[in-house]
Parts: structure tokens; C-alpha cells; sequence
């Protein structure tokens, strides 16, 4: 990722235990990011010739070949300005020189492929507290076999132990940003143009923060996590039917529903009935559900039998050293009066279609969900 943070772990001595403890609390800070809703066809851009991007921003230009062209005569400049002191005839207007504009993406890479719309300019840094972490949980839908992959599910976990909070913002994975080193496109498609460090810039440039860490896990990973841990109890907020493979049109309705692990990726997924932003709030549901089912399990006391199922399940760059100081406050959020949650929705967003090719996207309103991170990441502004 683009930034390290410092570690606070000391006297680390029994490698083994803190190797388990690790996948562990990650599990417990992560909550098992939720896999990825269905996949859809990649947007076909058009191709330019991006030798020189900053090429297009020159208003003004002359031909190489040009040759000067010679003026007929030159007025006597002194006689004019006589006049023109007489009878207040314009002042003689110099000639501009051809104007240059910095391109809107400034120091970040620039494009490679045309954008069907105008890229914007980075957005302003935000402010944020001393010590908070700021992971990616992603949720892919990467099946076995398979190269290329989204990360149709995007949520930021922002922690801060001092103020013993956290914050988990989703991110719409059809929000139309501007990928540095691409072009404006998808967010979920990210990971295939430059993976996770084009993640990290990519939320850097359109959202004003720097990710530290990111977590990942697709289809599969979800389902085993759950079914490990006895299924979960899901917090329903409203009635819910959809299409589901094997069984028609299924519904839960509002209330405390006991899910296993392919129910409740139905339920993170399901798509037919609803919106995105449906979506989002369902897949929080669900993240809540699992964290408090850990946290009821002692999950640190189950920590070999739960290292040796998750080992393979679950992705991160997120270190030992900066997993263990968090731990104390995953047990500071157990009543969930800390965490709170934070969703761009369609009052932050304009719906907009790709005149390339067809495609649906979400245009942000840069203001509206700069003030959304701006609450959820708890500025100092």
C-alpha cells in the first residue's frame, strides 16, 4: 500500500501463537468482508494516442512547419498613441502568447485511454486524527480457475483506538472515478488496471484519503468463514424476497434471521428486487452479524482451529505488529455504540450513461461525498 504505519508491537516471542492470534483478530477487525455481487461485461473505452497526455491541454498551438508571415507595413506607433490620447481611441492590445493549462490530474498519473467524460481534479486531503487506520475491505468475485476478477464490494474501516471508534463507509461499485494511470472507469474494476496500489491511489485521489491496509475475500472464503463459526444472526431491517438458485423467490422477513454461509451470501448478492444501495445496507447487516458472532465465541481461545480453516481464506498485507494493538478495540465495540455506519447513497450520486458504450455508472457529487468521509473519518476540519 502507499503508507506504512509504524509498528507498536513489542517482545513479540512465540512466533506460532501470534501467527494464529493474527488471522484471528483479523477476522475479527475485518468481520469477513462480503463477496462480490454478479460480474458484469468490462467497458469498452476508445483508444487514443497518449503519447503525450498533457498534449491536450494546450489551448493554443502552431503548426511545426509554420513560417512567419510577413506584416504589410508598420504604423507609426507614435502618431497612434497621439490619437489616441485625443480622442480615447482602445489602447493597442498586445498579442497573446499560446496558453498552457496543467492537466486537472496534477502530479498523479495521467491517462492512457480517452474518458468519456471530464476528469476531475484530485480531491482535497482530509485531516484525520493521529493513530487512525484506514483498511479496504473488499469483497472479489474470483472463482477457482479464474484470472481477472472485481471487487464488487468496496467498504472502508476506519478505526480509531484512542476515541476507541470505528467507522465503515460502502463505496457503490459502479461509482465512475478517475483511476490514475487509466482513465475515469468503475471502481470495481480497479484491481485489474494496477491492483491494490492503484486501489490505494485511486481512493487517494477521488476520496482525499490514503488506505493503510487492505482484506480480501471472494465467494467461497465467505461461505466457509460462516458456516465455521455456526452460522450468524442477521439483524433483517426489512422484508426482503428475490430470486435464489434452487429455491424461486425466497424471502426473510424483518427481524433476527439465523443464516448459514450460502444464505447469507443470497442475501449480500441478491440483486433482482433492489438497488445497489439496497445492497450496501444489506452487506452491513451481515458484517455486524459475523463480528458479533466472533466476538461470542472467544474467538482468541479458538485461535488454532480457526487459523487452520482460515488460513487460506482470507487476503491482507495488514501486519502482526499492527493487527494486536487493535485488539482492544474490537472489545470496546462489542454493543456497537461505536461503530458507526456510513453509506454513499442516491442523494450522493447522479446516475449517468456511458455514451461509449451503454454502460450505467454513478457519477459522485464531489461535495456530497467529500462530506460523507468527512463525518465518517472524523476529521479535525
Amino acid at each position: 500500500m502507499v503508507k506504512r504505519l509504524t509498528s507498536r508491537l513489542q517482545g513479540v516471542s512465540d512466533n506460532n501463537q501470534y501467527m494464529n492470534t493474527r488471522t484471528v483478530i483479523t477476522l475479527i477487525i475485518f468481520s469477513i468482508t462480503l463477496v462480490a455481487c454478479e460480474s458484469s461485461a468490462t467497458d469498452a473505452l476508445l483508444s487514443f494516442d497518449g503519447r503525450d497526455a498533457a498534449a491536450h491541454t494546450i489551448l493554443v498551438t502552431v503548426p511545426a512547419n509554420a513560417t512567419p508571415t510577413p506584416t504589410p507595413f508598420l504604423p507609426d506607433r507614435s502618431g497612434y498613441n497621439q490619437m489616441q490620447n485625443s480622442h480615447n481611441f482602445p489602447a493597442v492590445q498586445e498579442t497573446p502568447q499560446a496558453t498552457v493549462i496543467p492537466p486537472p490530474w496534477g502530479d498523479y498519473p495521467g491517462p492512457k485511454v480517452r474518458s468519456a467524460i471530464a476528469i476531475p481534479p484530485p480531491m482535497e486531503r482530509i485531516r484525520q486524527p493521529d493513530g487512525q487506520v484506514n483498511i479496504l475491505l473488499l469483497g472479489s468475485d474470483q472463482r477457482p480457475g479464474e484470472g481477472g476478477y472485481r471487487t464488487d464490494v468496496i467498504l472502508v474501516l476506519s478505526l480509531n483506538p484512542e476515541a476507541g471508534t470505528a467507522s465503515l463507509i460502502s463505496i457503490p461499485r459502479d461509482l465512475y472515478v478517475y483511476i490514475p494511470g487509466w482513465a475515469m472507469d468503475r471502481i470495481n474494476t480497479v484491481l485489474i488496471r494496477g491492483g491494490f496500489d492503484s486501489l490505494a491511489l485511486t481512493i487517494e485521489y477521488n476520496f482525499g484519503f490514503t488506505p493503510d491496509y487492505w482484506v480480501m475475500a471472494n465467494f467461497n472464503g465467505f461461505m466457509t468463514i460462516i458456516d465455521t463459526i455456526g452460522g450468524i444472526d442477521v439483524q433483517v431491517a426489512i422484508t426482503f424476497t428475490d430470486k435464489r438458485d434452487g429455491y424461486g423467490d425466497y424471502t426473510v422477513t424483518a427481524g433476527t434471521v439465523h443464516m448459514d454461509g450460502e444464505t447469507a451470501l443470497w442475501y449480500v448478492r441478491a440483486r433482482y428486487t433492489s438497488s445497489d444501495f439496497d445492497r450496501n445496507r444489506r452487506q452491513q447487516e451481515v458484517l455486524k452479524a459475523i463480528f458479533l458472532r466472533l466476538l461470542s465465541l472467544d474467538a482468541l481461545v479458538r485461535a488454532p482451529e480457526l487459523y487452520t480453516q482460515f488460513q487460506n481464506t482470507i487476503q491482507t498485507d495488514m501486519p502482526l505488529g499492527e493487527i494486536i494493538p487493535l485488539l482492544p478495540l474490537a472489545a470496546q465495540l462489542h454493543d456497537m455504540s461505536n461503530l458507526h455506519l456510513f453509506a454513499l447513497r442516491s442523494s450522493h450520486v447522479s446516475s449517468w450513461i456511458n455514451p461509449y458504450n451503454g454502460a450505467q455508472v454513478l457519477l459522485p457529487n464531489r461535495e456530497a461525498v467529500r462530506s460523507i468521509f468527512l463525518q465518517a473519518l472524523d476529521s479535525t476540519e
